[in-house]
């Protein structure tokens, strides 16, 4: 044995996992860094502004809709200050008509004539806001020629004696007509006019209502859609990678989007968790492992007391006998001794790598050969137990990936608590054969002990659950093998009956592990 090689062995374990440690922090801090350069878009951020568009929309269409009512209400106001004034010439000219016919109601129509400027007069500021000026100018100056007219008229009766009686009422009487008629035709225009322009206003008015109740369903609906799409697309990312870190993918989360919101932050927290979680689980696995060490170390110091007894009782033999031995003899036992001292070697060499602590490493591995290597590092205990592990490997099976440590420690957990649950002179059985699923591999650990019952099979994979007597198991044994599996994409299951044994199955991949987690 090479106690010089052996610590430099284990300096250089030492420094692989230190190397591997400051690899993950600064993976972890580098992804860190790559979610944070991003330009910061919130959640927040889109409510904020979804909610502000929706305001101003709202705003629009509100501003919108007060400007058309008004502009109906105006348009209201001067159809009925028309409508009055044309009643009022109607009314005049109906009595303008009766005077002509019977000689009666020319008052009448003066008071009319009256009545309508008054209604001119009361109204002028909103006519001039409302009518185009050319037809205001209009408007009053004919009133005031009809009104002239009727003066005039009203004079003219003061003469009826004067031979020009006649002709100058005739011509007043054309006068008024032809004045009347123009009077109501503009201002039966003006109303028409009016009239089509409400209609119009009216019709755009509920155009704007259901472009805008368009516009507003188009707004929520295509606000609903971005949000709830970014906000389900997250939650299914993060839900995957929960399965991931579930599954022992400790790859931490990098940026695949052009902006960071509230879900960087939640990224940025996952992150610092998985590196707290991969701290933690190397420490525990170590744990287990140097708990394995010290089951395996009563093995091993009972297996190495033969070959020192061995090379003891020569070397006495050989100082004692040297003067009278030959040179075949003495060659003999020198070789004896160097073959139980080789034996010894071997037995601490084993016991040294499985102890050293080593960085993660996944490489091809022949699983026939990792499993007979594990049965021998075991075979201390089976000898101290006086049982007999039946190894069988079905012929031409696939190699897989994996940590050699890692599913070395994976195994020779299984087999030792095969041990610990079976009575002396009995056997276990390790058995690697083709798994249901084509893509898998299956190694099935057997024994013929107790069993487990039925009522804690389910619990048995949890943290600190032990069926050992107090001071003899910590519970994390199945725990740890549990994580390093799914580690490794595959899955532990046992099957058990009381009195009859258990069955311990893992199944692995023949592939490489999934791609790492992006965000």
């Amino acid at each position: 044995m090479n106690p010089q090689g052996t610590s430099a062995k284990n300096v250089v374990a030492g420094r692989e996992a230190t190397a591997e440690r400051y690899d993950r922090v600064k993976a972890a801090e580098q992804a860190s860094q790559a979610l944070l350069s991003r330009p910061r878009v919130s959640l927040k951020l889109q409510v904020y502004s979804s909610s502000l568009l929706a305001f101003l929309v709202a705003l629009g269409i509100a501003t919108a809709l007060v400007t058309t009512i008004r502009h109906v209400e105006r348009k209201i106001r001067l159809l009925n200050i028309a409508s009055s004034y044309v009643l009022e010439i109607e009314q005049a000219r109906r009595f303008e008509k009766n005077f002509f016919l019977y000689g009666t109601n020319l008052s009448d129509a003066m008071e009319m004539v009256y009545k309508a400027n008054d209604i001119l007069n009361r109204n002028a500021t909103a006519l001039k806001e409302m009518l185009d000026e050319e037809v205001g100018q209009i408007i009053r100056p004919n009133l005031s020629e009809y009104r002239r007219l009727l003066d005039e008229l009203v004079a003219l009766q003061q003469e009826t004696d004067s031979p020009d009686y006649l002709p100058r009422k005739k011509r007043v009487e054309v006068a008024l007509r032809e004045q009347g008629h123009n009077m109501v035709s503009l201002a039966q225009d003006l109303m028409s006019k009016e009239e089509t322009a409400l209609s119009e206003t009216m019709e755009r008015s509920r155009e704007i209502l259901i472009y805008a109740l368009i516009l507003i369903v188009l707004s929520l609906i295509f606000n609903a859609y971005l949000f709830g799409k970014r906000m389900l697309n997250n939650i299914d990312r993060f839900a995957v990678y929960a399965q991931r870190i579930a599954s022992g993918d400790y790859t931490p989360i990098t940026p695949i989007r052009r902006f960071r919101d509230e879900f960087t932050d939640l990224a940025i927290t996952i992150n610092q968790m998985i590196h707290e979680l991969g701290a933690r689980e190397a420490v525990l696995i170590q744990s287990h492992k140097m708990r394995a060490i010290g089951t395996l170390t009563a093995g091993v110091a009972h297996e190495l007391n033969n070959p020192l007894n061995n090379i003891t009782l020569t070397a006495h033999m050989l100082m004692e006998d040297y003067g009278g031995l030959n040179d075949e003899e003495r060659k003999e036992m020198i070789g004896d001794v160097i073959q139980e001292a080789g034996r010894s070697k071997r037995i601490i060499s084993n016991l040294l790598d499985f102890a050293r602590e080593s960085s993660a490493k996944l490489e091809p591995l022949d699983l026939g050969q990792l499993l007979q290597d594990t049965i021998t590092l075991a075979s201390n205990q089976t000898k101290l137990a006086d049982m007999k592990v039946e190894f069988n490997a079905a012929g031409d099976l696939p190699r897989i990936h994996g940590d050699d440590q890692q599913l070395r420690q994976v195994f020779l957990n299984l087999i030792l608590n095969a041990i610990g649950a079976s009575p002396k002179k009995s056997r276990i059985q390790v058995l690697v054969l083709p798994a249901d699923d084509p893509h898998y591999i299956a190694v099935k650990v057997i024994d013929f002990g107790k069993g487990i019952p039925e009522h804690i099979i389910g619990s048995i994979f949890d943290p600190f659950f032990t069926t050992k007597d107090k001071g003899r198991g910590t519970g994390l044994g199945l725990s740890v093998s549990q994580g390093i599996v799914s580690k490794h994409g595959g899955r532990i299951s046992v099957t058990s009956k009381e009195g009859a044994g258990s069955t311990f199955t893992v199944t692995l991949p023949v592939t490489t592990f999934p791609a790492g987690i992006t965000s």
